[in-house]
């Protein structure tokens, strides 16, 4: 039965899945004829992601089923199960050979070391057998010493940082409480400048209050003085009231 009968989208999916099926099936073919490790992880890597995207197809085909599973007859439904498990069986044939293959792969990068094509993986292997037991046991101790070297250096590093890291928390520690005495310090000069301004506003009043007191004072003392002149320059003036204990003797000098 042709998928484009039942549903576009569910043909248009399934050709998608078999384009990237095929292209899987291609990838595995060039992957056992590459020898190279960095290529093999490359090839490994762009086979992933197609695998990746072949499951989030046969999810969309599945999810297009269940919608169509309404409309279609037992025939089609059966027909559209059958096309999801051959397309996640084939896909997970690939799963596994995938997995196959990135073992091997890892298992070239641990025990060949550098490529052949170089010729220092072969040396490696000539060296080695040509060694007697006591040679390799000497090498592996060697390498056990650089190993327990690397491993002090490591601890010596570590040591260090968390002394650095104590320095840091005990210096931050410090300022914290250096900015606190100046944050109080602070509060306290702004008490004292208020209390200061309060002081400054109390003494303005008072000067204030002085200055219209010698005003008055200077007033009367100036109209003491403009009497008494008045007085003398006319004595007869009645208009203007007598000093007590002064007009008298000034009216005697004038008639004298």
């Amino acid at each position: 039965m042709d998928l484009a009968s039942v549903n576009e989208e569910l043909a248009e999916i399934d050709g998608q899945i078999g384009d990237i099926l095929r292209a899987l099936q291609n990838g595995f073919q060039k992957l056992e004829k590459i020898k190279d490790a960095n290529r093999r992880s490359r090839q490994l890597e762009e086979l992933t992601d197609k695998m990746r995207d072949c499951k989030r197809l046969i999810k969309d085909f599945e999810r297009v089923s269940k919608d169509e599973a309404g409309h279609t007859d037992p025939t089609t439904a059966k027909m559209l199960h059958d096309r999801k498990q051959s397309m996640i069986k084939e896909l997970n044939s690939y799963v596994a050979l995938k997995k196959q293959q990135a073992s091997e792969n890892k298992r070239i990068d641990l025990f060949d070391g550098p490529s052949v094509e170089d010729g220092f993986g072969e040396e490696n292997v000539l060296l080695a057998s040509n060694m007697t037991n006591q040679q390799l046991m000497d090498q592996g101790n060697q390498l056990m010493d650089e190993t327990d070297q690397a491993i002090a250096r490591s601890k010596q590093t570590v040591q260090e940082t968390v002394n650095v890291g104590t320095e840091t928390a005990a210096a931050l520690k410090a300022q914290t409480e250096q900015m606190s005495r100046v944050v109080n310090e602070l509060d306290s000069i702004h008490f004292s400048i208020k209390k200061a301004s309060q002081l400054v506003k109390e003494i303005g009043r008072q000067v204030a209050t002085d200055r219209c007191i010698m005003a008055m004072l200077f007033l009367i003392v100036a109209g003491v003085i403009a009497i008494i002149i008045v007085k003398i320059v006319n004595p007869h003036n009645k208009d203007i009231p007598d000093i007590p204990g002064l007009a008298p003797p000034v009216s005697r000098r004038l008639l004298r």
